[in-house]
């Protein structure tokens, strides 16, 4: 029975956390090392995950001061010892039998990256990310896993995201003859999980996409997406152009870098409505020129959404 080696980076998420721990406690497939990096937590988020670890040998806590998610994942993909490795964050969940079944498709179809679908969940409704298209079932190569990820109107239930799969492990360990000791990178705080996701798909000889959704992502206000601090939320755009220069070096098809680029424009987009907000004009003008940077591919995939361009051109004569 492979072990699945599952981390959890913890920060401040006290009325979250248990349940979270739960969904993970209790799966139907049992052979896990459950890895919690409490990044320096100032609430009781770090006590309850000793009190996990004192009841479950599976568990292995780390405590370290503060330096931000990405240095919290990376000091427990240090640690893992397990054949897969999965990612939960600490305000979702998993459903009970996530894990079992991304094993079983790992091995049946010999994949090195399992991809499920998933729900979003609010404080009020639970409704799973529908893909406008299906996705075939079967091994999908390196292009098609580039493809599902970034298309991302067509295939929503696919993403970037890392928590909503499963890897083997050689994408974060090594030896002398194998394995390629990914990690991100701890300056980005926002989109560090983007580009080490197009790290393992470049990398990968193939995944499986299973349709039927397990992760539970819960959208709240005060995540580190929804951070109103201009600089930190501009890691995204220092991730997407990332993905850009890993893609010209892989040869990978240049219709699927016009999806990434279609991101740094909305997401250089979504930046720049915080510096409105935060009446920073010096920022709000960068952002611009940002905003510029991808526009025609921008405005080309857009045909379909006239208020989306009809906001881009609002953002660009905006001025403070």
């Amino acid at each position: 029975m492979k072990k699945i080696s599952i981390l959890i980076p913890v920060y401040n998420v006290e009325p979250y956390i248990r349940k979270c721990l739960e969904s993970v406690v209790n799966q139907t497939y049992t052979n896990l090392e459950i890895i919690c990096i409490d990044d320096g937590s100032t609430d009781a988020s770090g006590a309850i995950c000793d009190e996990y670890a004192s009841k479950d040998s599976r568990f292995t806590v780390v405590h370290q001061k503060n330096r931000g998610n990405p240095s919290a994942l990376n000091a427990g993909l240090d640690l893992i010892c397990g054949d897969y490795v999965g990612f939960i964050d600490p305000d979702d969940w998993v459903e009970l039998d996530f894990y079992r079944a991304a094993c079983e498709a790992m091995e049946v179809e010999g994949a090195d990256i399992v991809c499920t679908g998933l729900f979003k969940d609010t404080d009020v409704d639970c409704m799973p990310f529908r893909n406008k298209k299906p996705i075939p079932q079967g091994l999908l190569s390196r292009e098609h896993i580039l493809n599902y990820t970034f298309i991302r109107d067509v295939y929503p239930g696919f993403g970037a995201y890392l928590c909503n799969k499963l890897f083997k492990a050689k994408f974060f360990t090594s030896t002398k003859d194998s394995g390629y000791h990914l990690r991100l990178d701890e300056e980005m705080v926002v989109g560090g999980d983007v580009l080490l996701f197009t790290e393992c798909a470049l990398k990968a000889g193939n995944a499986v996409y299973l349709e039927q959704p397990y992760y539970h992502y819960y959208q709240r206000a005060n995540s580190a997406f929804h951070s109103k601090n201009v600089v930190k939320r501009m890691g995204s755009l220092k991730a997407y152009a990332a993905v850009l220069e890993r893609f010209d070096k892989n040869n990978i098809n240049p219709n699927t870098g016009i999806w990434v680029k279609r991101f740094y424009t909305y997401h250089a987009s979504l930046i720049s409505e915080i510096a409105i907000e935060n009446n920073d004009a010096a920022n709000l003008a960068l952002l611009q020129e940002e905003m510029k940077r991808y526009l025609t591919e921008y405005l080309d995939t857009n045909q379909d959404h006239p208020d989306r361009i009809a906001r881009i051109e609002s953002l660009l004569k905006f001025r403070l």
